[in-house]
Order: C-alpha cells, then sequence, then structure tokens
C-alpha cells in the first residue's frame, strides 16, 4: 500500500517507520521543515525512542520512507491516510481543534476515491462523524462511504516504547460505515504484528468495536480510569499522611487482592494524555463529578509537596531549593504538562528561591524553559524530587551540598542515602 501519516511527532514518526518496516510504501507530512530534512536524512529528530535511530536509517535507505511538507505530493496517492496531528485542550476541558482543523482541510482538498482515512489523535466523543466526515466531504466533494472511508483508530502506546506497546495491545478500531470498518480492519493487520496474550478476552489484534464513537470513548475510558485511580491513590496517601501510616505497605496489602489495582500516588501527573484526555471526556460529560474531582486531586499534588517540605523546614523562605527532574516522568526528555511548573511556582510562593536538574536537559534547555538550572554538587537547602529519572537512584545527600530537608515526590529514593537530611515522601505518614 501507498500509506501518507500526518504529523511526525514523537506517535507519528514510529508509526510511519513501522508501516515502512512491514514493506509499504509510506510518506509522513509535517508542517516542520526541520523535521522532514532530519527524516529524509535518516535522523530522529527527538532522542528516546526506543529502536526507532535504527528503524529510521533502514527504511529510509531502502526508499520506504520519506517527508514532505507538501500534502500535494502526499495525499493523491495514498491509499491510506493516518492522522496523528496534535489536538489541545485548556483548563476549562475546551478542545483546540485548530490544527487538526488544518491539517482535514488539506487533506480534502486532495483526498481521491478509494482512500481510507483513519484519525489516531484522541477526540471527543462524536468527532469523527460529526466534525472531520462532514469537513472532508465538503471540501474533497466526494461522499464518505462511497468514494472514500473514514475511520477513528486511538494510539495506545507509551513514548519511549512505541514499538513494543503496537505488539502488546490490541488495535482498536471503530468506522463510520461496514465497508470503512473492513478497510480500517485490513489495513492494521497489514502493518502490525501482535504478542500473543491469552490473558485476554479474545484474541490479541485488530478489534472493530462497532462504530466510530465506541472507540473514541474507549480510549478516552482508559485513559481518564487511570487519572481517577491516580487521584484515588492520592487522596488516600494525603489521609495516610495524616495518620501517621505510610500508604505504600497500604496499597501493597490492597493490591494483592486480585479486584484491587490501587495505582501510586505522586507528585504529579504530567504528559500529553493522562492530564489532557479526562478533559476531553469533561467536554462530552460535564457532569463527571468523579472525575473532575480526580483532576483537580492531581492537580493539587505539587502544592501539597512544597507544602510536606515547608512543615519539615518552615524556615525555607528566602532559601534555595533545587527540583529534581523536569520531565513530566522518568527516562523521558518531554515536558507537557509536568509538575515542575507548578512545584517551582509553589516554591516560589514560598519566597524561595527553586532551581531545577534534569539529566535529559543541558543547561540552556533548562533556561528556555525558564528555570535556573542546578548542577549536581551544587549548593541547596531543600530538594524535591519531581520525576522518577533512574540517574537519581544513585544520588545521596552528599550531591546536594548543605541539603537539610529533601521531600520524595515518586517514593523512588532510598531514604538512608539522604540522612542525616530529613526525609519524607507523598504517603509516608509513619
Amino acid at each position: 500500500m501507498n500509506i501518507t501519516v500526518v504529523g511526525l511527532g514523537k506517535i507519528g514518526l514510529p508509526l510511519a517507520a513501522q508501516y515502512a518496516l512491514r514493506g509499504h510504501d509510506v510518506t509522513g507530512v509535517d508542517i516542520s521543515s526541520r523535521v522532514v530534512d532530519l527524516v529524509n536524512s535518516g535522523i530522529e529528530p527527538f532522542p528516546g525512542e526506543a529502536g526507532l535511530d535504527v528503524a529510521l536509517r533502514d527504511v529510509v535507505a531502502t526508499g520506504r520512507l520519506s517527508a514532505t511538507t507538501s500534502y500535494e505530493t502526499a495525499i493523491p496517492s495514498a491509499d491510506v491516510v493516518v492522522v496523528v496531528v496534535p489536538l489541545f485542550v485548556d483548563d476549562e476541558a475546551r478542545p483546540d481543534f485548530g490544527w487538526m482543523d488544518a491539517a482535514t482541510r488539506s487533506i480534502g482538498e486532495h483526498l481521491t476515491a478509494g482512500t481510507l482515512v483513519a484519525y489516531e489523535t484522541t477526540l471527543p466523543v462524536g468527532t469523527t462523524r460529526s466534525r472531520w466526515k462532514p469537513l472532508l466531504e465538503q471540501v474533497s466533494g466526494l461522499v464518505e462511504g462511497h468514494d472514500f472511508h473514514v475511520a477513528f483508530s486511538p494510539e495506545r502506546v507509551l513514548t519511549g516504547r512505541v514499538f513494543a506497546d503496537l505488539r502488546r495491545y490490541p488495535k482498536l478500531v471503530g468506522a463510520l460505515s461496514g465497508a470503512g470498518a473492513r478497510a480500517a480492519r485490513h489495513f492494521y493487520e497489514s502493518v502490525l504484528e501482535f504478542n500473543d496474550r491469552p490473558d485476554l478476552v479474545r484474541a490479541n489484534g485488530v478489534w472493530d468495536l462497532g462504530s466510530a464513537e465506541a472507540a473514541e470513548m474507549a480510549k478516552l475510558a482508559e485513559t481518564t480510569y487511570r487519572d481517577v485511580n491516580i487521584g484515588l491513590a492520592n487522596e488516600l496517601a494525603r489521609f495516610a499522611e495524616k495518620s501517621r501510616i505510610d500508604v505504600a505497605s497500604v496499597i501493597e496489602a490492597c493490591n494483592s487482592q486480585p479486584y484491587s489495582h490501587i495505582h501510586t500516588p505522586g507528585i504529579a501527573v504530567g504528559g500529553h494524555c493522562i492530564p489532557v484526555y479526562p478533559r476531553l471526556y469533561l467536554w462530552n460529560d460535564p457532569e463527571a463529578t468523579i472525575v473532575r474531582a480526580a483532576r483537580a486531586r492531581n492537580a493539587s499534588m505539587p502544592d501539597h509537596a512544597v507544602t510536606l517540605l515547608a512543615a519539615l523546614q518552615p524556615d525555607i523562605a528566602g532559601k534555595t531549593v533545587a527540583i529534581l527532574g523536569a520531565a513530566y516522568r522518568g527516562g523521558v526528555k518531554e515536558t507537557a504538562f509536568s509538575g515542575v511548573f507548578d512545584t517551582v511556582r509553589a516554591v516560589e510562593a514560598l519566597g524561595a528561591v527553586p532551581l531545577v536538574h534534569d539529566p535529559l536537559y543541558d543547561d540552556d534547555e533548562l533556561a528556555a524553559l525558564g528555570f535556573t538550572p542546578f548542577h549536581r554538587g551544587d549548593a541547596a537547602d531543600a530538594a524535591i524530587l519531581q520525576a522518577d529519572h533512574v540517574d537519581y537512584l544513585g544520588w545521596s545527600a552528599t550531591d546536594v551540598d548543605g541539603l537539610a530537608t529533601i521531600v520524595d515526590g515518586r517514593r523512588v529514593l532510598d531514604p538512608a542515602a539522604w540522612a542525616p537530611a530529613a526525609y519524607t515522601a507523598i504517603g509516608r505518614g509513619a
């Protein structure tokens, strides 16, 4: 097949490489000429995606993958167009469709009969049918279900392990017609391979959920579940602190029973997915009080971590605080919705001076994010672990000169390594 992938970001580019590795001819479209030039040179535009560097060099060298900024070049010859363009959402749960509208319009301007258009960007329920179908029909003059087909198939992968997750999880699809569903199933079965999963209720592979709306809701539901579960874990952690109980031992005990799956509490929930998609769900269902409460609880955790610091070190005003980790999670060079921003603001609100360290970012990159860099071995009066980078497991009190207090926001540090500094952690009431 000739496949076009629109959006060569941290999900779109690995998808394009995956399709090319399966022997298809793939053209990637991106608005960034820098990204296009790097891809055409066989160079990954962003680090950290396992296997992408090798895959990209392979498929570019063999001519299976190329990139362009031109929809006119990429769309007309495509049998399948896969759309992985970002959708943004504000704090009031209002989605901003600007980039996706523009991409869909550009696709429609060059769409030809017989094409399948598959959206993978997470969407509010109903968007594929009520927004993308009429826009593509209006711009192209073609009729969906007759001249072309539209399907929704949510990406379900984590940055850093995209290729492994593509094999691990069933590929959910939902189309707007029976013919569209058959086309989507054929496409994804042609470009993906699946691990054997005897734990699943049915064989791992492409799962047709019967409608685009069901597939849209499935992605929102699975991600919102995680946010709500983490919100519960954070509620339990805060109560445990007041009750002088270590919540980690409680959660471990609870999860020994097969019907309990309590997640891990922590200083922040970041990334492009978990903090965002519950807001898209709330846009569909504004009366979802549980979802709203969990999102608020999780958003409050950076302030709570700084409150724990102030309780241990009441004279923190005027002192320096090293915040360890700018990334939203360990091992990933990405700051989307990272807890570092609210942690910095909370430290500043106490009159203290925040310094930020991250092993994945150099000083210039940290400064560009608005932070004053901290270096291993520098002096600081206090520290807060924000991201669980593996590097920090090898740190101790000797790596922060003059350290008096540390708050472990991720429950991963060895308290003994940080003595004689005062140590506490989220949910560590004992």
